[in-house]
């Protein structure tokens, strides 16, 4: 048989990789052609506990959550230059290689014990890596470190809109928000309505992450998180590889945006290597990149215009999912004089109608690329043979 072009093989693992991957929940991360084992990154240290190390694996190959949303096509239109993004999580180590030399911190916020806000900022502006197939959404964004939590993870209501308060007299024009807290409070809504005056967009995690520990207790019945419950706070909601919410999530009572969020790659706080992570604050930073690259590219558009641009161009289900290319290529003008509003309302969450959806929209693209695939190979195969042996097609 005829040995396939080289753009052709590449195509097959891709689709296999997808028809198989959306059936597992194990937590490895997925890419084209191969899985990786990554060491886990929790977002809360225990007491006493190391602080993060290095990771001595290396995801070489584009992760699942990249390819479903898109990013090569994004990052050809824009990079988020100009934008600065905070990160209101742990701190953001400046000693990060991917993101080093592009990370201003607030007071000691430079320095990452747990290694939550790193993993974070580096979803949202990771510089590109020699033989390395992961990178930020937005590679040419700012990222400014603020620390919302002490120094093992622990966030509090007071430490939080500090961290809002902090990013936004700093200069920031987005602000992720990793933190999602049970209850307000009147400094939390004041630093919310602070940012909304400065025209910066505040980007939250609709729900808190998940425990790990095997011993977790059931995850309580819907509730409202804070900040993202608050008006005009984009609020995100996280989804594994099948578009579902993972076992065991926290559900809000209504978020603005779903995103890839469950056992999603990026780096740690140290060394070149990888780690994987789940929760709705890195389902935020896919969201957070987007916004600074929509705002870069379109510097026009108030932060409310911006959040939502993001919700009329996602993927229609029960909570949105994120559609970063639509975001950046369908903006229209704003009005001359258009008043600053508040982002669309909430999408309230009914049932998991929305995940079965998605993997069903899943299970037909990959069917599809599959026909595809096997179209392309039989055209490179038949057509030249049937021309060595002068067929041609029959008359009427």
């Amino acid at each position: 048989m005829r040995r396939l072009p080289r753009s052709l093989r590449a195509l097959i693992p891709l689709v296999l990789t997808t028809v198989t991957a959306l059936g597992t929940t194990s937590p490895v991360a997925f890419a084209a052609g191969t899985t990786v084992r990554l060491p886990v990154l929790k977002s809360r240290l225990s007491d006493g506990a190391a602080c993060a190390g290095a990771s001595s694996a290396v995801a070489s190959a584009v992760p699942w959550e990249q390819h479903s949303l898109g990013l090569s096509g994004v990052r050809q239109r824009g990079s988020g230059a100009g934008v600065t993004v905070a990160v209101v999580d742990t701190g953001v180590s400046q000693q990060a290689p991917t993101l080093k030399g592009r990370v201003t911190a607030v007071g000691g916020a430079g320095v990452d014990c747990v290694g939550h806000g790193s993993f974070v900022a580096g979803i949202i502006a990771s510089a590109p890596a020699k033989g390395v197939r992961f990178a930020g959404v937005a590679q040419g964004a700012r990222v400014l470190g603020v620390r919302g939590t002490d120094e093992h993870g622990v966030a509090t209501a007071a430490g939080v809109a500090a961290g809002i308060r902090a990013a936004v007299d700093a200069g920031a024009r987005i602000v992720e928000v990793s933190p999602a807290l049970v209850q307000g409070s009147d400094a939390l809504t004041s630093a919310v309505r602070h940012a909304a005056d400065r025209d910066a967009l505040i980007v939250a995690a609709a729900v808190p992450d998940a425990p790990t520990t095997a011993a977790s207790s059931p995850a309580p019945p819907p509730q409202d998180y804070w900040p993202a419950a608050q008006q005009g706070v984009l609020s995100v909601l996280d989804v594994d590889v099948a578009g579902k919410r993972p076992d065991g999530a926290y559900t809000p009572r209504s978020a603005d945006l779903a995103a890839p969020g469950d056992g999603v790659v990026g780096p740690g706080p140290k060394g070149t290597g990888h780690f994987i992570g789940s929760g709705a604050s890195l389902a935020a930073a896919y969201v957070a990149g987007t916004a600074a690259i929509v705002r870069a590219a379109h510097p026009d558009l108030t932060a409310a215009q911006v959040a939502r641009q993001l919700t009329a161009t996602a993927y229609p289900a029960d909570v949105p999912r994120l559609d970063p290319y639509a975001a950046l290529t369908s903006v229209r003008e704003p009005a001359a004089g258009a008043a600053r509003a508040h982002p669309a309302p909430a999408v309230r969450l009914h049932s998991d109608a929305a995940g079965e959806r998605a993997t069903h929209r899943a299970v037909v693209l990959a069917a599809a690329g599959a026909g595809v695939v096997l179209l392309v190979v039989w055209a490179s195969v038949v057509i030249p043979r049937g021309r060595a042996r002068n067929w041609r097609p029959a008359r009427r």
